[in-house]
């Protein structure tokens, strides 16, 4: 837990000192959503749009009014974690479930100390920890502490039902990251609610064992997540070029799809450093 604990506060420094050497802008504005709430109403003036006239008050007689909005004091940065059994693969001691612990961790970590609330839901195919945003360094090292003494309860995956939770439970406008290796089908409906509602952001995890066989003749398989297992020929020219080919359409797939409906989309080699592919998403962001 120490261990932990002392690596994510390095990488969120390390983080923290690129964003703002690259960008020489205050690092609030990566988490700074475009969340607006409703304040007051005034008479209707020339030039106001339109779309904000309240027609429920307007059509009780005494003139035209519109709505005035002012932007959300508090943000909250939500974390959607999936932890199901794709998540485990990766070496022994290094699994991409645990580089999604850190990179939640160390984000989770920034936007608390940039006064945002953060909330975390881990799921597989079941809930398997929800915490409800909220503020102050004791509830960030709260979140890390539950993020290291997790054990996922389930092995399988429902993407769509994890993104249906968090529609249910996040009121207001957020920013959501959203960490997973997207190995599911059937759930961008949901995601595309999803980003409709929310300020999403989409963290990839790829690993090049899933592409980069060994070469071990025929070999058995398990999948994770159902536990069957298949005799494949690793060593096979076809076979390695079909897994290269299918967990690159799925990369593709998952990118045009972010790009279709204006998500903030990055993709981690599990095994590398994510520093600079952080920043790199940052900077964009800030563009925005």
């Amino acid at each position: 837990m120490e261990q932990f604990i002392t690596k994510i506060r390095q990488y969120e420094i390390r983080i923290r000192k690129a964003v703002n050497a690259d960008m020489r802008g205050s690092f609030r504005s990566v988490f700074k959503g475009s969340g607006v709430e409703f304040a007051d109403l005034r008479e209707y003036q020339y030039g106001d749009d339109v779309r904000t006239i309240d027609w429920n008050v307007s059509a009780k007689g005494h003139g035209t009014f519109v709505k005035i909005f002012r932007e959300e004091k508090e943000q909250t940065v939500f974390f959607i974690l999936d932890v199901s059994g794709s998540q485990q693969v990766g070496h022994a001691n290094h699994s991409k479930l645990d580089t999604a612990k850190e990179i939640c961790g160390v984000l989770a970590l920034s936007a608390i100390q940039e006064a945002s609330h953060v909330g975390l839901l881990c799921f597989s195919d079941q809930k398997e920890k929800y915490i409800r945003p909220s503020n102050g360094m004791k509830h960030g090292y709260e979140v890390i502490t539950e993020l290291y003494k997790l054990k996922p309860l389930s092995s399988k995956t429902n993407l769509a039902e994890g993104i249906l939770f968090t529609l249910n439970v996040l009121k207001r406008r957020s920013v959501v990251i959203f960490i997973s290796d997207f190995i599911d089908k059937n759930y961008e409906h949901n995601l595309r609610a999803l980003a409709r509602k929310h300020d999403l952001v989409m963290v990839h995890l790829l690993d090049k064992r899933e592409t980069n066989l060994p070469r071990l003749g025929i070999i058995p398989m398990v999948d994770p997540e159902s536990n069957r297992t298949v005799w494949v020929n690793a060593s096979s020219p076809w076979f390695r070029k079909r897994v290269r080919e299918d967990f690159a359409q799925v990369g593709e797939k998952i990118e045009q799809f972010a790009r279709q409906n204006d998500i903030n989309y990055v993709a981690i080699d599990s095994q590398q450093d994510y520093v600079e592919p952080l920043v790199k998403l940052f900077r964009i962001r800030r563009k925005k």
